[in-house]
């Protein structure tokens, strides 16, 4: 047996704020919607996928954790829209490069890079 993807579900308030936190803010670009007004939604940019569900799913405050090429570059593109930036990018001794991201729902997202390839 193979596993194939993992995708993570997160609590949200207002799904329209959050589409538009994660793609105007972090660059996130394709999204779908399910309902009239959205109740369940998702939104994607390359392997990473994140579905967002206003109830029976997930809880305020999670967190998650997500790799990029390069966490300094991605930092820079997004203090400049106005992310909610709670820690600059940080060497770590586990061989990661790390910032940490909260969301309007409070969902916190550590991006990062490993060291070892630097």
């Amino acid at each position: 047996m193979k596993f194939l993807k993992s995708v993570t579900v997160l609590y949200s308030e207002d799904i329209s704020r959050s589409l538009d936190y994660y793609m105007n803010v972090l660059g996130f670009k394709d999204q779908w919607t399910w309902g009239d007004s959205p109740d369940f939604a998702g939104i994607s940019k390359d392997e990473v996928e994140i579905f967002f569900c206003l109830r029976g799913q997930g809880n305020p405050g999670t967190w998650l954790s997500i790799m990029v090429d390069n966490v300094d570059e991605y930092y820079e593109s997004i203090k400049s829209k106005g992310a909610k930036i709670l820690s600059a990018p940080e060497t770590y001794e586990w061989n990661m490069r790390e910032m940490l991201v909260e969301d309007p729902d409070g969902h916190k997202i550590r991006f990062g890079h490993n060291t070892d390839c630097d």
